[in-house]
């Protein structure tokens, strides 16, 4: 009879918990995203297709879309071909110290594309770049060498920052590899690029396709880059500009329409990308891992060796050691455009604006704060979703793993404008030009990291530790405050740094939504450079970088100590 009792409650609580996780996904994920599709097809409660196909017919959303999908392919093109070359370096040659250069490989991963872009446009505008000043100086040139404001400058730049998207997937990839066909093929006499080009490139084809995938979703609704080097020329992608709609109407009506028919276009290219990268990865055929244990084989570099190293530093030194190196050095000089001797430079900038600045100081104050909230939130709604997925066994669990991935394929532009629209008033509830809707669409835009963190460690706890428990008499609750939350707790410390540090340094989602009092850090970084004030923004910059290493290095140490 007891047992009987306590199936029963445990089958309440889970029913319970599973309501509330699917309460939470579908205020905050599902409901935003359902308002920019209604309010692109809709207007005033009846269907209006008119209205919607007006809008894609306009020359500049035409040339948005058009200016899209150029640069994605750009940008996908070149990462695909650097982060598939330097995988193949790092894990199947005998490069020198190459889990020092992997290492390295990553750095770009954690950096901010839109810093980035800042600082290669001090580096390579025309007129004013250093790299252009000192080459004209140099040759007695009348032209600049180089135009940053162009397709090419901006697809160079996204390359430089998303490459370790197939990186990632072709490292791991090739070291999980079976080498009997290499080796079969090196026996039989075939050459390094016979064996690469016709057994190792087709068999890794799946991950370099899928990585290549996610910078194409990726750059499709990228925001920074492009509104840092292009709208100064005139060069708008979707997500740009929606923004410039919304923001030179301030927020009108009409110009909220419109982003909503600009992101359901987002949105559909979004689902067609990851519907076929999920066809790419469903494919049964491309098996590279066999049954036995093995070692890579590790292909002799012979006189190559140091070349090619010095080649990769090179290159690391020159897209990420140089651009940063910039913003510090620019910190830190009194006018932007003096030359960068230390009789120019001071710490003067990063002290006023640490100290005196009201703009950066709540800039900084918003984007840590917001970080912090927004990352313990999620974390905690993260482990109770997670545990409804991974361990419990009641019907519907499949919405909530849907509704939590939904964000990790919609951009953050629309997740903005969906938020604008369920929170502005229109449903009794108005958080508009407040703290309160940057938080809400954090909450929503990086739930799916917590769910992944979450998820992956409570997959590490047996189900037998919970019937144990349960067996001696304990609650539900009892069981989970005191052994799943404490097993599962370096998980949870994994998932909050993986939000926090995204949110400090999110530009995408928070210039949409900020208010004067409300900037976040990247915003007060992207504003200064549009009002001039160039110096100011490259100092704000570079605290923000230190701000991101430090995070970084508390990610890395917790991730260790979860998996020791």
């Amino acid at each position: 009879m007891n047992k009987g009792i306590k199936k029963d409650t445990g089958f309440g609580i889970a029913h319970l918990i599973l309501f509330i996780s699917i309460a939470v996904l579908v205020i905050f994920v599902a409901w935003p995203v359902l308002l920019i599709l209604f309010n692109a097809f809709f207007v005033n409660g009846a269907f209006n297709a008119a209205d919607f196909y007006a809008v894609l017919r306009e020359p500049e959303t035409y040339q948005a879309l058009l200016n899209s999908l150029f640069i994605a392919g750009m940008t996908t093109i070149g990462s695909t071909i650097v982060g598939t070359f330097f995988a193949w370096l790092v894990t199947r040659t005998d490069l020198p110290y190459k889990t020092f250069m992997k290492s390295l490989f990553l750095v770009p991963f954690m950096l901010p594309s839109f810093i980035g872009a800042l600082a290669w446009k001090m580096l390579l505008s025309p007129n004013s770049g250093y790299i252009n000043k000192f080459l004209m100086d140099l040759f007695s040139l009348e032209e600049p060498v180089f135009n940053i404001y162009s397709y090419y400058g901006i697809s160079a730049v996204e390359v430089m920052y998303l490459f370790p998207f197939v990186f990632i997937q072709v490292c791991g990839a090739l070291e999980r590899m079976d080498p009997t066909l290499e080796e079969s093929a090196r026996i039989s006499g075939a050459g390094l690029f016979t064996i690469t080009r016709k057994i190792t490139i087709p068999l890794v084809l799946p991950s370099i396709l899928s990585g290549a995938l996610l910078i194409m979703l990726y750059s499709m609704a990228h925001f920074g880059t492009v509104a840092v080097l292009g709208i100064e020329q005139g060069i708008y992608n979707i997500p740009t500009l929606i923004y410039e709609k919304i923001h030179q109407s301030g927020g009108s009506f009409e110009s909220i329409r419109t982003g909503t028919v600009l992101s359901t276009v987002l949105v559909v290219s979004a689902a067609v990308i990851i519907w076929a990268q999920q066809k790419i990865l469903s494919r049964g055929h491309y098996q590279i891992i066999g049954g036995k244990s093995f070692r890579p084989m590790e292909l002799k570099l012979r006189g190559l060796r140091w070349p090619l190293l010095i080649f990769c530093l090179a290159y690391i030194g020159f897209t990420i050691v140089l651009p940063t190196v910039i913003i510090f050095m620019v910190g830190a000089v009194d006018t932007y455009g003096l030359p960068l001797t230390w009789e120019n430079m001071s710490l003067n900038n990063y002290k006023y604006i640490l100290t005196e600045y009201e703009v950066t100081k709540d800039a900084i104050f918003n984007s840590v704060s917001l970080g912090l909230v927004a990352a313990l939130i999620t974390m905690f709604a993260g482990v109770m979703i997670s545990y409804v997925i991974v361990k419990m066994k009641v019907r519907g669990k499949g919405i909530l793993e849907f509704l939590g991935m939904l964000p990790f394929s919609v951009p953050g532009s629309v997740i903005a404008l969906g938020v604008i629209l369920a929170w502005s008033g229109q449903f009794g509830i108005n958080l508009y030009n407040s703290v309160w809707i940057i938080l809400v669409a954090y909450i929503a835009r990086y739930m799916a990291f917590s769910l992944k963190a979450n998820s992956a460690a409570l997959e590490q706890v047996h189900d037998s530790l919970m019937e144990a428990s349960r067996s001696c008499g304990a609650t539900m609750w009892q069981s989970l405050k005191d052994i799943v939350i404490p097993l599962v707790r370096p998980g949870m410390i994994s998932a909050f740094f993986l939000i926090f540090l995204p949110a400090l340094r999110e530009l995408t989602v928070s210039i949409m939504l900020y208010a004067p009092t409300t900037r976040t850090i990247g915003v007060a970084i992207y504003t200064l450079n549009e009002d001039g004030e160039t110096v100011m923004s490259t100092a704000l910059a570079g605290i923000a970088l230190i701000l991101i290493v430090v995070g970084q290095t508390l990610i890395n140490r917790f991730t260790k100590k979860a998996g020791e």
